[in-house]
């Protein structure tokens, strides 16, 4: 499963902005969550084989950490749309700029 694919997923995506902040356990994951711990434990398992996370042991449990070398990926093929977002935005503010100064 390709990382477009892995991420096409609600939850796999919530995971990976929950993992950005750092290292959760499956135990917080769920509670953050709401939802099953085999639930989360598969999803993680498919971001793992992906190559998006890694486990680190301590103690008794294991915790969840980014990594975000496959989400070059990702970058890489949205970089050419960046500029279309870029004049989009330019456009929002001088339309919200003009507005404000007729108000």
């Amino acid at each position: 499963m390709d990382t477009f694919e892995v991420l096409a997923e609600p939850t796999r995506r919530r995971l990976v902005e929950l993992l950005a902040e750092g290292e959760w356990s499956v135990g917080a994951l769920v509670e953050r969550l709401g939802m099953s711990q085999p639930g989360i434990s598969r999803h993680l398992r498919v971001l793992r084989d992906a190559g998006m996370v890694r486990v680190r042991p301590d103690a008794q449990r294991r915790l969840y950490g980014l990594r975000p070398a496959p989400l070059r990926e990702v970058d890489e093929w949205i970089s050419p749309y960046r500029p279309l977002w870029a004049g989009s935005l330019a456009r929002l503010e001088r339309h919200l700029d003009e507005t404000e100064e007729r108000a």
